[in-house]
């Protein structure tokens, strides 16, 4: 099979990921970006009712006034993303 690539930003995307993995050719690092691809997708599925959930819990939260205002927004996330 042969695939011609006619988008320019595409195609500078596949080169930067040749050289990020050191592979020869596009046939080299496909494989691993389909493979990335795919367990992406099956983890997605796996977690869709929990993801779900979670994003029910965060709306009603929200809808009940309890959500972190705005001004308090991002020191809350530096905070959350220092402690993991």
């Amino acid at each position: 099979m042969n695939i011609e690539i006619h988008d320019a930003a595409l195609e500078a995307r596949l080169q930067k990921q040749l050289q990020a993995t050191g592979s020869a050719s596009v046939e080299e690092v496909l494989p691993r970006l389909l493979e990335t691809q795919e367990e992406q997708d099956r983890w997605l599925l796996e977690n869709r009712e929990t993801i779900n959930a979670k994003i029910r819990r965060g709306i009603d939260q929200l809808d009940r006034d309890e959500g972190i205002p705005e001004d308090q927004l991002d020191a809350h996330l530096t905070k959350l993303k220092s402690q993991t």
